[in-house]
């Protein structure tokens, strides 16, 4: 049985840039020195931070220069099984 998610995808993604913004600011990154450590450009950061909105290569990007690729790399790892017939299926 799935659990109900209760926020949307434009919230979680609002609270994932939130998250991000926090670290930069822990770490004493301006906006534009995480631009040029990364590559992405300064108003993509700007966006993501306000409304949430990236792409994923410039997320994954965002975290290489925060040193947190790490994160990245670990989502969807530890996804557990929903049902017997799913794990057989992943073994076919």
């Amino acid at each position: 049985m799935t659990g109900f998610v209760w926020e949307t995808a434009e919230e979680i993604n609002g609270d994932l840039a939130k998250r991000i913004r926090n670290i930069r600011r822990r770490r004493k990154i301006s906006q534009e020195e995480l631009s040029r450590r990364s590559g992405v450009s300064y108003g993509s950061i700007k966006r993501f931070e306000t409304s949430g909105q990236i792409s994923l290569l410039s997320l994954t990007k965002i975290a290489m220069a925060l040193d947190c690729a790490e994160e990245i790399k670990g989502l969807f790892t530890a996804v557990p099984y929903q049902s017997l017939e799913e794990v057989i299926r992943e073994n076919r």
